[in-house]
């Protein structure tokens, strides 16, 4: 069987700070992303509950910096993929989320979810068609093997939609709140002859208890000109 554990970064400076983060916007982890982080890999560690076979991460530096963090627990090397990175900001890319959306319009995912957020980014429809597409090509190369791959928020909401087949090219009737390097784990069983996706758990963090779990606030609930989240889809 498929095993498929999807990791989300730990806090990142834009997480905290109003910033479109791609790959010019992300400055890294915080210093408790970084703990976040440690105490993922002590987990790890410590419990050996995950083996796996394969370790890949996105590309931008949140993702990389946790990826390389906990790797030494996992004693594999890291697969670097674009194709799992954060929702593509285009132009937007390193300026606040103010200059942004003044610039662009604020993102309305609901009203317009085949829109990009900038020229040259991504709209919600084709995120969700490129995490699909990714997720499809990682699972048939690795069938039958322990998959991890470190991500973002947007990437983890996306597999609940890829696997659960709902509709990608509008926003689900569900909201999801995927925390700082939690574990969301899926599992590729055969039910009566016929091979499904079972979530086996999500938002595991277990080993964040006793230092603290709060995150930014979201985006669409603040005004632009104070603390938000890089892009849309993730808090």
């Amino acid at each position: 069987m498929t095993h498929l554990y999807l990791i989300r970064h730990g806090e990142a400076e834009a997480n905290i700070k109003p910033v479109v983060a791609g790959m010019r916007g992300d400055a890294g982890l915080t210093p408790r992303g970084r703990s976040q982080a440690e105490r993922l890999r002590d987990r790890l560690a410590r419990t050996g509950e995950i083996a796996i076979d394969v370790l890949i991460s996105s590309t931008l530096p949140r993702a990389r910096q946790t990826a390389a963090i906990i790797q030494p627990a996992l004693g594999l090397p890291i697969i670097f993929d674009d194709a799992v990175q954060e929702l593509y900001p285009g132009e937007a890319d390193g300026m606040t989320n103010a200059e942004a959306w003044a610039r662009y319009g604020t993102p309305d995912f609901d009203a317009a979810p085949l829109r990009p957020i900038a020229p040259g980014g991504e709209s919600w429809g084709s995120f969700a068609l490129r995490v699909a597409q990714a997720l499809t090509r990682i699972t048939n190369e690795y069938a039958g093997q322990r998959i991890m791959i470190v991500c973002h928020g947007g990437v983890i909401d996306n597999s609940f939609i890829h696997f659960f087949q709902m509709p990608g090219m509008v926003l689900p009737p569900t909201d999801f709140h995927t925390r700082n390097t939690s574990i969301t784990h899926w599992e590729h069983v055969d039910r009566r002859g016929r091979m499904l996706w079972r979530l086996n758990s999500y938002n595991d963090i277990e080993h964040l208890h006793g230092i603290g779990v709060s995150e930014s606030v979201r985006w669409e609930d603040i005004d632009p000109s104070h603390i938000a989240s890089p892009v849309p889809t993730e808090e």
